[in-house]
């Protein structure tokens, strides 16, 4: 099994970001939250603060776990487990160097963009209010 990461990153204005994957990916132009494969050797902590810098050129400053979900899509021979974070980032200048592009948008509005299928609980649950990325990063 391939483990993945993914970080729910809310800013002040409660905004999300998301990320649209490219044309020539798999899965083209659905959209995501910005992560990636945890490599041998990675905690998945290590490996969201690398893909957020791979990805963006974010630096990751905390995060903390808030979903696990088990998934196989059909086009891939093994099951993913997918291990998504609230996540606090130094959002100074974010480059969207693997991504068609990326948006700042209200939880309310997650429910208007192609979100890949592995991502729909995360995403019914960040939209109805269940969980706020923001409230789970202040507590000790």
């Amino acid at each position: 099994m391939k483990t993945v990461v993914a970080a729910v990153i809310e800013r002040s204005d409660r905004r999300l970001l998301i990320g649209q994957r490219r044309r020539r990916d798999t899965s083209p132009l659905k959209w995501e939250f910005p992560g990636g494969k945890v490599e041998n050797g990675e905690t998945p902590a290590d490996a969201l603060a690398r893909e957020l810098k791979e990805e963006l050129s974010a630096v990751l400053r905390k995060c903390v776990p808030i979903g696990r979900v088990l998934y196989k899509y059909a086009e891939t021979p093994e099951q993913l487990e997918i291990l998504f974070f609230a996540a606090a980032i130094s959002e100074d200048d974010l480059t969207p160097r693997t991504f068609e592009k990326i948006e700042w948008v209200l939880p309310k509005e997650l429910g208007n963009y192609d979100f890949l299928a592995a991502n729909a609980q995360l995403v019914a649950n960040l939209a109805t209010g269940r969980i706020k990325p923001a409230e789970l990063l202040e507590e000790p």
